[in-house]
Order: structure tokens, then C-alpha cells, then sequence
């Protein structure tokens, strides 16, 4: 069975949301059996600044459905998009 790498955009709510807590905060929250991959804070617009970050996890565990919703729970997140999708 191959494998899958979600690359997602986290948004914080507010330009004052600590990127490096909430990120530790998401790594705790992914569902097990996910691999959280790299990771980095990108600007977007007006001071604010997003988390992008790859996640891997097996094909058979299905889409990216249950990640978004464990990360979009997480106080400080304002939304999540996935923006890649790739068998590898």
C-alpha cells in the first residue's frame, strides 16, 4: 500500500498566535498512525503568517478529512486548506 503526503496551510486566528506553540500543539494532535513531515512559517499578508507543514501518513487510513478537523479544534486556528495531495 503506498503512502500519501498532505502538504496543509494552517491559519492562526489573530496575527498574535504564537506560530511555534500552536504548531507543537498540532504535532500532539494529529491522528496516530500520521507523520508530521517539515514544517515552516510562511508570511501572508499584513504581518500575519501562516504554518505550512507535510504531513505522511498510509493510503489506507483514507483522505485528510480527520487531520483537518483534529487541527481546526485546536484554539488559535482560524482555518486549515490543503493545498497538495501526492501518492508516494
Amino acid at each position: 500500500m503506498a503512502r500519501v503526503v498532505i502538504t496543509l496551510k494552517v491559519m492562526p486566528e489573530d496575527v498574535d498566535v504564537d506560530l511555534d506553540a500552536l504548531l507543537e500543539q498540532i504535532k500532539g494532535a494529529v491522528p496516530e498512525g500520521t507523520d508530521v513531515r517539515a514544517t515552516e512559517i510562511v508570511p501572508v499578508a499584513f504581518g500575519l503568517r501562516a504554518i505550512r507543514m507535510n504531513v505522511a501518513r498510509e493510503e489506507s487510513m483514507g483522505g485528510p478529512e480527520d487531520i483537518e478537523e483534529a487541527i481546526r479544534a485546536l484554539e488559535g486556528v482560524s482555518q486549515v486548506e490543503v493545498e497538495m495531495l501526492s501518492r508516494m
